[in-house]
């Protein structure tokens, strides 16, 4: 079976408020813990209207008390947004509450536009010291050294699993000369994901906590009992993308019948570009979507993203992509 993660986005939709969303967000978890989902994540996002997941650690202690095996992380933490100490002694402090379940992915984008950056007290060279703030926050995890006077604790000593996050090569190559995990945003940036892939296998150094490149894509999932049915709970995604392009986030919208979309060519075509790594459909749909994507990347693990207004239609669309998971797997052993 092709090892499925969750990437959830905390969503607050419109008529809603943030104490819904995070709320079905732990019914979410529960909901992937039950179904063998293998880890569920949660984005750092700073000024959105419709995503309740800003303060992550606090999200992630949240849905890790109310859950009892699946792994729960950041896909990302934004580090320039922070100091490599504060994200140790709040990850280390998460690794000790739950034990062998929390995992640390680390971006470098602000997670938020300019304005809300500099609010953040954010320079706009945060970025440029990424790959030492990487180092150091490693650094943190090791056993401390004999004089060592900056000591994390929590968070010395432990063992988080660190990934790198990316939309570039930049990320890619990081990942590979560090030897960790990569993560690419496929789910909205998808162009040079196949670039990247192969950039972080051919770079990658074996390290202490990795010994082979390890590639997760994102991919948006939006499964229903038929392909109609999916299309329309996609156009919530969809007016969501074109709400963030226009500069106006709001919370996410109802869906609409697909002809009733309101796009513009500039819209139609960033839309296409944008969402091309997205499933929409009943199972079969699913189960192909799932194949190509398997045969284009050979991922070692999908993390699906599903921005459903309805919460019930999200829980089944998960499901649904899991049932799908399985079949792909079914294909194979048969073809193999």
């Amino acid at each position: 079976m092709i090892p499925l993660s969750v990437l959830d986005l905390a969503p607050i939709v419109q008529g809603s408020d943030a104490s819904t969303a995070l709320g079905n967000s732990l019914d979410l978890a529960r909901h992937a813990e039950r179904l063998g989902f293998r880890r569920f994540w949660l984005a750092e996002h700073h000024g959105m209207a419709g995503i309740a997941s800003a303060a992550t650690a606090v999200v992630i202690g949240h849905i890790a008390g109310g859950t009892s095996s699946i792994r729960v992380g950041a896909g990302g933490i934004m580090l320039p947004n922070h100091s490599p100490l504060v994200v140790a002694e709040q990850f280390g402090t998460l690794a000790a509450l739950f034990p062998g379940r929390i995992d640390l992915g680390l971006g470098r984008a602000p997670g938020s536009d300019q304005t809300v950056a500099r609010a953040l007290r954010r320079t706009p060279s945060a970025a440029d010291t990424f790959p030492q703030d990487v180092i150091e926050l490693l650094q943190y995890f090791e056993p401390a050294r004999p004089g060592q006077h900056v000591v994390a604790v929590p968070g010395v000593g432990l063992d988080v699993p660190v990934w790198i996050l990316g939309s570039s090569l930049f990320g890619a190559q990081l990942a590979a000369e560090l030897g960790l995990p990569f993560a690419f945003a496929s789910h909205f940036a998808p162009a040079l994901l196949l670039d990247a892939a192969e950039a972080y296998r051919s770079q990658f150094r074996p390290s202490a906590r990795h010994d082979r490149p390890y590639l997760m894509v994102g991919v948006n999932i939006i499964a229903a009992d038929d392909d109609a049915e999916a299309r329309r709970l996609f156009t919530s995604l969809q007016q969501a993308f074109v709400n963030v392009r226009r500069g106006r986030p709001v919370p996410l919208p109802p869906p609409v019948d697909p002809s009733a979309l309101e796009l513009s060519a500039m819209d139609a075509l960033g839309l296409s570009q944008m969402l091309s790594y997205s499933i929409v459909g009943n199972v079969e749909t699913v189960r192909r979507g799932l194949d190509e994507v398997m045969a284009q990347t050979a991922a070692d693990e999908v993390i699906v993203a599903s921005q459903i207004f309805d919460h019930g239609a999200r829980l089944r669309s998960y499901e649904l992509a899991m049932q799908a998971s399985a079949e792909v797997a079914v294909s194979y052993q048969q073809l193999g």
